[in-house]
């Protein structure tokens, strides 16, 4: 299937956490750090460097380029964890006998695993198409807490993974910046300089565009 628009896995978790987050991210292209990214990223430092090594029996993959050709997703996985039960290397179907594992580091704790969980879930969709076999499980690390939280793949998540897929598209292919939520989740974004969210609300309340040109709007 052809899409014209090809779908980051990493907005799905923007998009659950904030629309507009994701708008400026991947609309706008505006990103700016704060404590909390910092941490994200040293998070992922090590997971970011490419690499497959054998572990305790297990063949893992640190950032793994992935992709669904059928949803028009695109990304990368921080791990995935690969076993071979049976006794030969490489069965002689494609991906028969595999135990796929994607795991998708987090810096924070398990508050939002939620969001978190929709981005793991695009992931195992495109392992599921790469490779040929169900990945009926996942699993997100926090690094705050050292917790490994297994999450089920299961059919809610999948119908929520594939909606958010949807909305970012169609967000993209609008070029539309969603609203701001303007609520307790700004103090903590690192785009609230960007997203002005109180500024935005305000102007809002006096007309639906405050970005029209003046002889548009419906002043009161």
């Amino acid at each position: 299937m052809t899409h014209d628009v090809l779908v980051p896995i990493s907005a799905l978790e923007h998009w659950s956490y904030c629309p507009r987050q994701c708008g400026l991210i991947h609309l706008e292209s505006v990103w700016d750090e704060n404590v909390f990214t910092v941490r994200g990223s040293q998070a992922h430092e090590r997971a970011d460097q490419p690499m497959t090594r054998t572990e305790r029996g297990v063949r893992v993959e640190r950032a793994l380029p992935v992709w669904s050709e059928e949803l028009g997703l695109v990304g990368k996985c921080d791990v995935v964890e690969v076993t071979n039960p049976t006794p030969n290397p490489l069965p002689p179907e494609r991906g028969r006998g595999l135990r796929i594992v994607p795991v998708e580091y987090k810096s924070g704790g398990p508050a939002h695993a939620r969001h978190a969980a929709v981005q793991l879930c695009a992931q195992a969709l495109c392992l599921e198409e790469m490779f040929g076999v169900p990945v009926p499980e996942g699993s997100l690390f926090f690094a705050k807490t050292k917790e490994r939280v297994p999450v089920e793949i299961n059919a809610a998540l999948r119908e929520l993974t594939l909606r958010a897929v949807q909305d970012v598209r169609a967000m993209l292919l609008a070029t539309a910046l969603p609203p701001p939520a303007n609520d307790k989740r700004c103090p903590r974004c690192s785009l609230i300089d960007a997203c002005m969210p109180g500024c935005v609300a305000r102007a809002a309340a006096f007309t639906p565009d405050p970005f029209a040109p003046r002889a548009e709007r419906e002043l009161p």
